[in-house]
């Protein structure tokens, strides 16, 4: 939500509109925070926690830190409340989220005696002016997550900071990417995979035909060794019949010398045999 009505330079001051709760008054504040690195406007969705600054500003009576927050009045609403006081304290214009309110504390106040109820917003900074109400009486220091927590005065604003920081790191979680086990697919994802496995044991007979294209390559290699094979099932005698007949006239001429060397070698043996048998009985 951003400021919507006119600005004025002048802080609002009295006590004739505060709101009280059972006698606790009522505080209104925010957390004003931007980019470290862009400044620029966006959403904080899966915006990591050290990704921003923070804005705080010191007492007007004591050096302490804090973030800006004043009372809510019975003329306004609690956000407006929250935009104004801001503005009048820090100088900053942003837009307060109110979906992620950060909560309501109590507390006693030390100077005052009495016990408050602060209600906190986180504000995107959307402007930063160079003059505000209480320019004069405050300084404006921008920090990251660790220091503004360290060196924030006040107990409850700290809480309160941790709160941002968990809705912030929530927000980020759920918009990473999620994984589905197995055993929690629905019916039509379960499909849809077994179909995909499917698809590998469809790939087998494509295997099979390039491995019947060796098989074929092996068969034109038979029928060049074996032409009456060629001619049971190409027809082929007639076209090859010359070279077929001219292999098998060297093949037939190899067996005849083999069947020639064998006649030999047995002759050889048992000539042989026939010398040790002789010379075992000398």
């Amino acid at each position: 939500m951003a400021m919507t009505k006119t600005l004025s330079m002048i802080s609002r001051t009295g006590r004739d509109l505060q709101r009280y709760n059972d006698g606790c008054r009522q505080v209104v504040g925010c957390i004003p925070y931007r980019y470290r690195k862009t400044n620029q406007s966006c959403t904080v969705k899966g915006t990591q926690i050290d990704d921003l600054e923070f804005l705080l500003i010191s007492s007007q009576k004591s050096p302490r830190w804090m973030f800006p927050k004043g009372g809510w009045e019975t003329d306004e609403a609690l956000e407006d409340a929250a935009l104004r006081e801001t503005f009048e304290e820090s100088g900053v214009i942003g837009d307060v989220e109110v979906q992620e309110f950060l909560g309501t504390w109590s507390f006693k106040s030390k100077s005052q005696g009495t016990f408050h109820e602060g209600h906190m917003f986180p504000l995107l900074v959307t402007e930063e002016l160079d003059d505000w109400p209480e320019k004069t009486v405050r300084k404006r220091l921008w920090l990251k997550f660790s220091e503004a927590r360290e060196v924030c005065w006040h107990s409850w604003m700290k809480e309160a900071l941790d709160v941002f920081a968990s809705k912030l790191t929530k927000i980020t979680k759920d918009n990473e990417p999620q994984t589905c086990p197995f055993d929690e697919l629905s019916y039509e994802q379960t499909v849809a995979a077994v179909s995909n496995s499917n698809t590998m044991f469809f790939e087998e007979p494509r295997i099979n035909i390039e491995a019947n294209d060796l098989t074929c390559e092996e068969l034109r290699i038979s029928l060049v060794a074996k032409p009456s094979l060629g001619k049971l099932l190409f027809n082929e005698e007639p076209r090859r019949k010359p070279f077929f007949n001219e292999i098998s006239n060297v093949a037939n001429s190899m067996f005849s010398e083999e069947a020639t060397m064998t006649t030999k070698t047995k002759k050889m043996f048992n000539e042989k045999l026939g010398s040790i048998s002789i010379a075992a009985f000398s």
